[in-house]
């Protein structure tokens, strides 16, 4: 899409704040991630019955995998993830894309004067 030089501004600072949009619901994920994985610590923190870090860490995979939240929130945030790396190279695009607007715009105005002083030096 080709925007006007004027619009970038706004468009860029539309794609930043859906950029920061996505890194604010990946912290939420994370969060309830964390809370998930803390519950599961808990039982087996409790089990008396694991004798060393193998069984511990045995039991803390099946208790997280036996929570039905647990995968879906991993996914989300996978899918959050993908959302904001796409969401950050639309906006490195908008930004290149403005750059480029910019150059060819002082590019025109370059022009446009060197022929008028080539005009005014021939006398037109």
């Amino acid at each position: 899409m080709k925007l006007r030089l004027e619009q970038y501004p706004e468009a860029i600072a539309q794609a930043a704040q859906a950029a920061n949009e996505l890194e604010h619901q990946i912290a939420e994920v994370k969060q309830q991630l964390a809370n998930l994985e803390a519950q599961a610590d808990v039982v087996v923190a409790f089990d008396s019955e694991l004798k060393n870090d193998f069984q511990r860490k045995a039991r803390r995979h099946q208790v997280l995998q036996a929570n039905p939240a647990y995968e879906p929130t991993q996914e989300r945030l996978l899918q959050l993830t993908t959302e904001k790396a796409n969401a950050l190279a639309y906006l490195e695009q908008l930004r290149n894309h403005f750059s480029v607007a910019k150059l060819e715009t002082r590019l025109l105005i370059v022009q446009q004067l060197t022929g008028l002083e080539s005009r005014e030096l021939v006398g037109l």
